[in-house]
C-alpha cells in the first residue's frame, strides 16, 4: 500500500459494508480542526504500508456524526483494527507509534495463520 488512502468513508452504512468485507480493515478516525489527528496520520500511513494485507479508509467524524454513538467514539483521533469484522485492537488520542506498530504487527501475523 502507498502512503494515500483511497478509501474516504462518509457514512455508517459504508464504515459497516468496509469493515465487514474486508478481512483486515483500519479506521482512522479524525477530526477537522484536530491538530493532534494531522499530525498521527503520516506517521500511521507509514505503519500501515508495513502491513499491505490491511485495507486502511479513513473517517471524518465531522462528516459522519453518527459515528460517535455507532462505535463509541468520544475523542479523535481514534484507530481501529479489524479482522473478519471484529474489533481486535483500538486506541484513542496520544497514540504511541512503536507500540501501536508491534500490536499491530502481532495482530497481523495471527490473522495470517488463521
Amino acid at each position: 500500500m502507498n502512503l494515500s488512502i483511497k478509501n474516504e468513508l462518509f457514512s455508517i452504512e459504508e464504515i459497516d459494508h468496509f469493515v465487514n468485507h474486508h478481512h483486515l480493515a483500519f479506521l482512522y478516525i479524525l477530526k477537522t480542526n484536530c491538530s493532534v489527528c494531522h499530525a498521527l496520520l503520516p506517521k500511521v500511513k507509514k505503519v500501515m504500508a508495513e502491513f499491505p494485507k490491511i485495507q486502511m479508509a479513513l473517517v471524518n467524524a465531522d462528516n459522519v456524526p453518527d459515528i460517535a454513538g455507532h462505535l463509541s467514539i468520544f475523542t479523535a483521533p481514534v484507530l481501529i483494527l479489524y479482522v473478519d469484522g471484529k474489533e481486535v485492537l483500538r486506541e484513542a488520542r496520544f497514540v504511541h507509534v512503536e507500540q501501536f506498530k508491534e500490536k499491530v504487527k502481532k495482530i497481523y501475523f495471527l490473522a495470517e495463520q488463521s
